[in-house]
């Protein structure tokens, strides 16, 4: 089992920008696939982005071209780079870690969007 803790939510403008972190504990965090997900209260929880232990990125077509993931293994962090915020970004931002079977999730982060 891997530890999960978000950081880096909070309220911006639309137009703006916010840069989310997830820490994972442990000494096999360059094994997992790492994704975050995102759920608002009219919408169910969805993948925003993943990167793979190998370095793989994917994305939805909602956040293409504005959301950017990367891990760095020394620090047992991924970061979400979220540029171009539209309202309809605001949600509970969560972290995920996936070894083969073995799935955990992080608390969540807020982030809200917003003039």
């Amino acid at each position: 089992q891997v530890q999960l803790v978000e950081f880096g939510g909070g309220y911006v403008q639309p137009g703006g920008s916010l840069r989310l972190s997830c820490v994972a504990s442990g000494s096999s965090f360059k094994l997992y696939t790492i994704s975050w997900y995102r759920q608002s209260p009219v919408t169910p929880r969805e993948l925003v982005a993943s990167v793979s232990s190998a370095g793989s990125t994917n994305y939805a077509d909602s956040v293409k071209g504005r959301f950017t993931i990367s891990r760095d293994n020394a620090k047992n962090t991924v970061y979400l780079q979220m540029n171009s915020l539209k309202p309809e970004d605001t949600a509970v931002y969560y972290c995920r870690s996936l070894i083969g079977t073995l799935i955990d999730w992080g608390q969540g982060t807020q982030v809200t969007v917003s003039s």
